[in-house]
């Protein structure tokens, strides 16, 4: 189980908590928003009759919010908006999403207004991703120990929830009513959003005054141990308002993050997942194949989702059961031998080699991607497994933010490869010819970043290494600013 049983029976026991229900709804939202790739793939290549190359440049680029999610989270922290830091920012985020997929439902018939309008979308949902997140930090700190964890699968879940129900209906309602429809459904997800703000506690910031740090406590050499007690202890008359204290966290935040990426027991492992990610992607280019030479439609192609969606969660399970205990460096060498060589498969497709076995084109595209997908998430199980680890204490959350960034990152860079590529080996809407050699480099390109498994830190290793050492100076510097 992926929640303990004897957490889900104080849940039942719970009266109705109305701000974890908007939590939850604002979570399923986020996984559910997934009913518009489909539709966004096929208004791309056949409204707007744009090509493999371009199509994969410009999905890259609407990765890019996601890139410097953590900003959004120190935007809501420090720029309270008529003394509020979450529910005016969600409020934002819902009236962004819904006009940008108004838009798309409505006028946007070029190629430049479509990817301004699917990246106003997906800035939309990575703002209301980060301060949803935030939000759970706050539960969790008061909730009993044990539950901070169960909170994470609870919105996990959630999300899940939302990309299983999402992925089927993304292709029946794009087959049977059109992608402007799809995009109009769409835009009614931010909505909830929206709505869903109103329940949310969200105090406003007070005048709230605390005591400047008082020099009689610093420590030997005249300054405070860390900014934490600098700030409780009680002393001088003088006093720091609210905002004052929330900037100088920010200014510390700052330093610390400084400090952790010139450590290189942070900077080496964050080096090496964004090598590990960062090689060219053929997902555009085989999605024109199966659509144009194989003639799947969009309905089958929502069903493959949806067992994908399942085959995910499988994969989470079986690493939990059986992988959860390996070694860092160990896995990270096996699941990616392993997924390089699943995803040769894909060779057999593309050369039609699976209908001389007698495997209808169907079936195996259908088997192939759920035995990709499992593999897939039991590779990239790791990754959150080694993030969290590498934070130090203190800046958890921010660091962590990070180092997703630097994935999203690494994926951006990965499509525009692609993208690259796909145009220098010719592969267009129509000529599939060299698309066994794209697809042949994006998985051999995978198996690049094995020599830099040295980066990744021994697991006994990881706490030890990446502590925070803040020293004095740095303190102090803090305090000043």
């Amino acid at each position: 189980m992926l929640i303990q049983s004897d957490w889900l029976k104080r849940l039942r026991g719970r009266s109705f908590d109305l701000e974890l229900g908007a939590i939850a709804i604002i979570y399923f939202v986020q996984g559910a928003m997934a009913i518009s790739q489909l539709a966004v793939s096929f208004f791309l290549k056949d409204d707007l009759g744009l090509s493999p190359t371009e199509v994969a440049s410009m999905v890259g680029i609407t990765m890019l919010p996601w890139t410097v999610k953590p900003l959004y989270g120190l935007i809501s922290d420090g720029f309270p908006v008529f003394g509020y830091r979450r529910r005016p920012y969600l409020l934002l985020s819902s009236v962004l999403g819904i006009f940008a997929w108004v838009s798309m439902s409505s006028w946007v018939a070029t190629p430049f207004w479509a990817i301004a309008m699917i990246a106003t979308g997906s800035l939309s949902l990575a703002f209301s991703d980060a301060i949803t997140d935030a939000l759970i930090v706050q539960r969790a700190r008061l909730e009993p120990e044990g539950d901070a964890g169960s909170l994470q699968s609870f919105s996990w879940i959630a999300s899940s929830i939302g990309a299983i129900i999402s992925a089927y209906l993304s292709g029946y309602l794009l087959e049977h009513f059109g992608a402007k429809f799809v995009f109009e459904i769409t835009a009614i997800l931010p909505l909830l959003v929206g709505i869903s703000a109103f329940a949310i506690a969200d105090p406003p910031m007070s005048t709230i005054f605390i005591v400047t740090p008082d020099t009689s406590h610093n420590s030997a050499d005249g300054t405070p141990s860390s900014p934490t007690e600098a700030l409780t202890k009680p002393g001088k008359p003088e006093q720091l308002s609210r905002n004052s204290q929330i900037w100088m966290s920010l200014k510390f935040n700052c330093i610390q993050l400084r400090q952790a990426f010139t450590n290189k027991a942070i900077w080496l492992p964050a080096a090496f997942l964004f090598c590990w990610q960062a090689s060219p992607s053929a997902d555009t280019a085989f999605f024109y194949f199966t659509t144009n030479e194989l003639n799947f439609n969009p309905e089958f192609l929502g069903t493959i989702r949806f067992f994908g969606s399942w085959a995910g969660l499988l994969g989470v399970w079986l690493f939990q059961r059986f992988f959860r205990g390996v070694p860092t460096r160990k896995i990270f060498f096996w699941t990616t031998i392993v997924s390089t060589l699943l995803g040769l498969t894909s060779l057999l497709l593309v050369t039609h080699a699976n209908r001389s076995l007698g495997i209808d084109d169907r079936w195996f595209s259908l088997g192939d991607n759920l035995i990709l997908t499992v593999a897939g998430r039991i590779a990239f199980m790791p990754v959150l497994v080694l993030a969290a680890r590498l934070c130090p204490e203190g800046i958890e959350a921010t660091l962590f933010a990070l180092l997703m960034s630097v994935l999203n990152i690494s994926a951006l860079c990965s499509f525009q490869l692609g993208a690259g590529l796909t145009y220098l080996l010719g592969v267009t809407e129509s000529n599939f010819d060299n698309l066994w050699l794209l697809v042949l480099i994006a998985n051999l390109t995978s198996l690049l970043p094995l020599p830099l498994l040295k980066w990744l830190p021994e697991d006994k290793n990881i706490k030890q290494e990446t502590s925070p050492q803040v020293p004095v100076s740095t303190t102090e510097e803090a305090l000043n600013l």
